[in-house]
């Protein structure tokens, strides 16, 4: 096979999967609290057929050598935390965080998964709840009687109840930050798996020790910027045209070959 032909081989199969991450940050661009993906990209080893500095005789050395790429791979692909555009909503439930961190909500299995998408809901149980129905840690259930709610910008989560003019406080929405935040494991449904990358979770109340305020009655939407993100499907998809018009012109330099001999 010629050398080329394989080059923009994996020239084509890193395009694609760029194209992927770009197609799902689209997809997501209305995704309350959804981070974007960016793809990572690395050059394969190269065959080294003159070593750059070794010596052309006795008193010259060659400048620059011989050395032949072998194509690309993807190495990575990485959640990018930058903050999203805030929306206010009026909704009680609905908190947006400022800054650093994740809530905590707990799986059916008991795990703790960790989310920036700050809608939330009361269950049956007037328990708060994401949407997908995974109660919040630390748990906190409204009593009967509640009027309103009202969350403070450190997490304190106070309600008012019928016939008391006076707050009464419930509990205090607590938020975890990670060493490395791009290391945790996207498991879907706005929800993030700590792993050995990430770092054990770190827990404390908003506002302090770098973790973001808490704001009521407002939601993080995604970062994705359509505009760039198009930009990037332009570039991505004028890079996949080039690799496969190499694969077209390496075939045709082969058929001349072959019909040369």
């Amino acid at each position: 096979m010629s050398s080329a032909l394989w080059v923009s081989k994996t020239g084509l199969a890193a395009q694609d999967v760029k194209m992927t991450a770009i197609a799902n940050n689209l997809a997501n661009v209305n995704t309350t609290g959804f981070k974007r993906d960016r793809v990572a990209f690395s050059d394969l080893f190269y065959d080294i057929q003159r070593q750059p500095g070794a010596q052309a005789d006795q008193q010259n050395e060659v400048p620059s050598g011989i050395q032949l790429g072998n194509g690309v791979r993807v190495l990575g692909t990485q959640k990018v935390f930058t903050t999203g555009n805030f929306a206010n909503t009026g909704q009680e439930l609905d908190i947006a965080i400022v800054g650093k961190g994740f809530f905590q909500v707990e799986q059916p299995t008991g795990e703790i998964a960790y989310t920036r998408n700050g809608q939330f809901s009361l269950n049956s149980n007037a328990e708060i709840v994401n949407g997908d129905g995974l109660p919040l840690v630390p748990n906190m259930q409204l009593p009967e009687n509640t009027l309103s709610l009202t969350v403070g910008s450190d997490g304190v989560v106070s309600v008012t109840l019928a016939g008391d003019a006076n707050p009464v406080e419930i509990g205090q929405i607590s938020l975890v930050n990670f060493a490395n935040p791009a290391g945790l494991e996207a498991k879907g449904g706005n929800l993030y798996l700590a792993t050995g990358s990430s770092g054990e979770p770190l827990e404390g109340v908003a506002g302090e020790d770098s973790l973001g305020v808490l704001k009521q009655g407002t939601l993080e939407g995604s970062n994705v910027s359509v505009v760039e993100e198009m930009v990037d499907m332009i570039s991505t998809q004028r890079a996949y045209e080039m690799n496969a018009k190499v694969v077209s012109a390496s075939d045709q330099m082969l058929k001349f070959i072959s019909q040369s001999l």
